[in-house]
């Protein structure tokens, strides 16, 4: 007689227990570091921006060309918070001597222009120059530069030089705290920006009749003319660098939002992943 065995069954059940992912989700004080570095970033990128237009330099009135004569404005901001601007000094280069160098008046504002003996005399309009501006000097009589804003002194420049492609004017800047800040280092092609950039005025291509983009002083009636033409133009410039260092003050404040908010979003991700 046969006895048949029943055999176990070896089939295996389905387990019940949840196998853990292996992706590492990330931690809420990651969160936080990213959002703090990433609020940093954007704020110090846009405040730099602004930062950027806070020099002394000089911008030409239309064109400022080689042999001729031009109105130029010196632009001179103030960089700080706790003081103002109560001096400007301009110096000319000796190597390229200019024998007219003439200041419009500035409403609280006295100027003095000095001038130097020349090496080699100058030629201008028939007659020989044996001196040269060195350096015209505008000092506050009852006005001043104030934070957060800028002034504008504008020249009458001639005869600009053919023989090179741009003026170097160092500045020196007095605030009424004795502080003293000398734009003097000179830029240098394809090389960046020094810390403390003299103002450079750079020249176009020689005019035909080298009167450049200002009339020449000899003639009254037209320095008159060129003098009223300055003054739109300078209003006309002074607005556009407004307007522009407004816009960067408008960027650097919402650098400032994007950073804060960043924090914020880092901090609660981070107490979210703790709870």
């Amino acid at each position: 007689m046969s006895v048949f065995r029943t055999q176990p069954s070896f089939r295996t059940q389905p387990s019940s227990r949840t196998q853990p992912s292996s992706r590492t989700q990330p931690s809420g004080s990651f969160l936080a570091r990213a959002a703090v570095a990433g609020g940093v970033a954007a704020s110090s990128v846009l405040l730099l921006s602004g930062t950027a237009f806070a020099h002394v330099s000089v911008q030409p009135q239309g064109e400022a060309a080689k042999g001729g004569y031009a109105t130029v404005n010196v632009k001179v901001p103030n960089e700080r918070d706790n003081a103002s601007t109560v001096k400007v000094e301009i110096n000319f280069p000796t190597d390229h001597p200019l024998a007219s160098v003439m200041p419009q008046p500035v409403p609280g504002w006295k100027v003095e222009v000095t001038r130097a003996k020349l090496a080699k005399p100058l030629e201008l309009h028939g007659k020989k120059i044996n001196e040269a501006v060195a350096k015209v000097t505008w000092t506050a009589d009852g006005s001043k530069i104030g934070p957060g804003q800028f002034q504008q002194f504008p020249l009458s420049l001639g005869r600009l030089p053919e023989d090179a492609d741009r003026l170097v004017l160092k500045a020196i800047q007095t605030y009424d705290n004795n502080e003293v800040v000398r734009w003097i280092e000179e830029p240098k092609e394809g090389a960046a920006e020094p810390e403390s950039p003299a103002p450079v005025l750079k020249l176009s291509a020689a005019a035909d009749d080298h009167h450049g983009g200002a009339a020449q002083p000899a003639d009254d009636d037209k320095s008159d003319k060129s003098d009223k033409s300055g003054k739109d133009d300078g209003h006309e410039k002074a607005a556009d660098a407004d307007s522009t260092d407004t816009a960067a003050r408008v960027l650097a404040v919402v650098g400032i939002l994007v950073g804060l908010a960043g924090v914020a979003f880092g901090v609660l991700a981070g107490r979210r992943r703790s709870a």
